[in-house]
């Protein structure tokens, strides 16, 4: 399946499990360590706004990516980037492109944060099943992900590094966590991504 359509639907996804909070919501804390749950729409906006930049060949300017506050109307501006984002992917020619992903560099690596389009997507694709849940346990409500996405977010999860820059600061994910052989397939990404499904 198309990398955009699987992206699509767990933005979709996060945007229905945040529409479910209110301005009241907004100081809850949340899974990622030290944000309330404003803080982890200011950082799901502002990555949405860098993705629908690079998509647009604008990821370079740092501009694009820098967070802002979201104030009481949280939901209705992460809404809005998040069909930004879509709209950006579904752009004709943009699996032809490549990305500029600033937050990826990796020069001890040698790699410039130069991405093809479909890696790239993945990498949002992942990130937002993952945020869809963060927004669900702040919120203390139910998330039961798509069986079809769970599966196509495996391998990428796989193909995060686990190394020791996930104990820097501002990491994306923390290191992963233990979970039993025959824990359910989103458990498993959950704790590969250094969260615990508890």
């Amino acid at each position: 399946m198309d990398i955009r359509e699987l992206n699509r639907r767990a933005v979709r996804a996060s945007v229905e499990t945040a529409a479910k909070a209110t301005a009241e919501d907004l100081g809850r804390p949340t899974p990622c360590d030290g944000w309330t749950l404003a803080d982890l729409l200011a950082h799901m906006t502002a990555q949405h706004r860098g993705f629908a930049a690079a998509a647009r060949g604008a990821g370079a300017d740092l501009e694009a990516w820098r967070v802002r506050p979201v104030g009481a109307d949280a939901v209705a501006v992460y809404t809005e980037a998040a069909e930004d984002v879509l709209a950006a992917f579904a752009e004709e020619g943009v699996l032809d492109r490549e990305f500029t992903l600033p937050e990826f560099t990796q020069p001890e690596f040698g790699r410039e944060p130069v991405f093809p389009a479909a890696q790239a997507i993945g990498f949002h694709f992942i990130d937002y099943l993952v945020h869809a849940w963060d927004v669900a346990r702040s919120l203390d409500i139910a998330f039961t992900a798509d069986p079809e996405l769970v599966e196509a977010a495996w391998p990428i999860a796989l193909a995060v590094p686990d190394d020791e820059r996930r104990n820097r600061p501002g990491a994306a994910f923390r290191p992963g966590l233990a979970v039993p052989e025959d824990a359910p397939g989103f458990d498993r990404i959950l704790a590969r991504l250094g969260r615990s499904p508890v």
